[in-house]
């Protein structure tokens, strides 16, 4: 069973930074691509960020591009680093585990982000 426990939220100013870490309970960590999602309040769940099994490739969101960067390494753990934070950005942000063999995947609880103008 894969957990992932997301933290690292909180309430900042805009132009603040944050970093959300998340966690992961498996096996082989190697095995899984991360991402970040986010949803905001009335909004559908959207993408923000991912890093491939090696960390080698990263995929951004064009809204974050340029601010946020997202890392993992070999404590099983993924990052989102946050800089130049927006109101915008404002939303629940879970972290996601994709099994690069069968597709299944897996989500955090979820960490709050609230920047304020």
């Amino acid at each position: 069973q894969v957990q992932l426990v997301d933290s690292g939220g909180g309430s900042v100013q805009a132009g603040g930074s944050l970093r959300l870490s998340c966690a992961a309970s498996v096996r082989t960590f190697r095995n899984y691509a991360m991402g970040w999602f986010r949803q905001a309040p009335g909004k559908e769940r959207e993408f923000v960020a991912s890093i491939s099994w090696s960390g080698n490739s990263k995929d951004y969101a064009d809204s974050v591009k340029g601010r946020f960067t997202i890392s993992r390494d070999n404590t099983n753990s993924a990052y989102l680093q946050m800089n130049n934070l927006k109101p915008e950005d404002t939303a629940v942000y879970y972290c996601n585990a994709e099994d690069a063999f069968t597709g299944s995947a897996y989500w955090g609880q979820g960490t709050q982000v609230t920047v304020s103008s």
